[in-house]
């Protein structure tokens, strides 16, 4: 199964929005750091998901890759009530 979804990009060269499959503009570490924030929102776990994304335990790369978004934070705060 391929990725072929469309994504919009803007052409370095005329500076207009061009359609592309993603697969031609996506990088491998995009992939990574795609499939490294969407995993550690559903398990909330760094330690599970460094193991999962080959990183070390305390990695500064995996910090960098897991973001904590605004839903995240609103989650934590609802395990308070």
């Amino acid at each position: 199964v391929g990725v072929e979804r469309i994504v919009t990009i803007l052409d370095p060269l005329t500076h207009d929005e061009v359609k592309r499959p993603i697969y031609e503009v996506a990088s491998s570490h995009l992939a990574r750091r795609t499939f490294i924030g969407n995993i550690y929102k559903k398990v909330k776990d760094p330690n599970l998901v460094s193991v999962l994304s080959g990183h070390k335990e305390g990695s500064k790369a995996f910090r960098r890759y897991r973001d904590i978004d605004e839903e995240m934070k609103k989650d934590l705060v609802k395990l308070l009530d």
